[in-house]
């Protein structure tokens, strides 16, 4: 985190105000660590367009079906869906979503086991192949799952909102724009993110 930070400040002076201002962050959130591939992106689904509160109510009642652990994949495929819709509080969508990642690891399709081994856009073309599974989703298991430093979340309206209040810009910036800006920051683009996200006390439930 020490030579990312250097680097951050000696690339960018916003991004070295900004971290200057929050400080040191750790690399990854208490409640994500110890969380296995499966278990990190069934949490991940499950928190995807929900604020931080109601994603981690909806998790918590999703772990006391299954005796307070993470389902396995087969778990969720026994599991009858409307036991997950009112027990848990999921929507229909989100208990397929459940499901369609719980077959493509049963199946071989999605071989997490080595899912670590892949460069980045290996890792985002396997799992944006699972239905609800998103370039967003893919992003924030490089980003904090794999630990991979230099994933920038193009498509993230935090970093979006983030950048144009830094940056002074008249509106959101697109994809585009937000990776010319972000080009100075490699090696270190997870990081900076981290610290925009900070800026807004905005960091994403994933």
């Amino acid at each position: 985190m020490e030579e990312a930070t250097a680097h951050l400040r000696a690339a960018d002076p916003v991004l070295a105000r900004i971290v200057d201002t929050y400080g040191e962050i750790d690399d990854v959130g208490a409640d994500r660590r110890g969380l296995d591939h499966y278990a990190a992106l069934v949490r991940s689904i499950v928190g995807q367009q929900l604020s931080t509160k109601a994603a981690r109510a909806i998790y918590g009642r999703l772990l006391a079906i299954f005796d307070g652990h993470p389902p396995t994949p087969e778990q969720i495929l026994a599991a009858d869906p409307e036991r997950l819709r009112m027990d848990a509080g999921l929507s229909r969508a989100k208990v397929s979503f459940l499901r369609s990642l719980a077959e493509h690891v049963t199946n071989g399709e999605l071989e997490l086991d080595r899912v670590a081994e892949l460069p980045d856009d290996e890792v985002i073309r396997e799992l944006t192949a699972v239905k609800g599974i998103g370039e967003w989703s893919a992003h924030m298991f490089l980003m904090f799952q794999l630990e991979r430093p230099d994933v920038l979340a193009v498509g993230d309206l935090g970093i979006r909102r983030a950048v144009e209040r830094a940056y002074g810009l008249e509106d959101l910036p697109g994809a585009a724009e937000l990776e010319a800006l972000a080009e100075s920051w490699r090696p270190w683009r997870s990081i900076a993110c981290r610290y925009l996200w900070r800026s807004l006390d905005n960091e994403p439930v994933v």
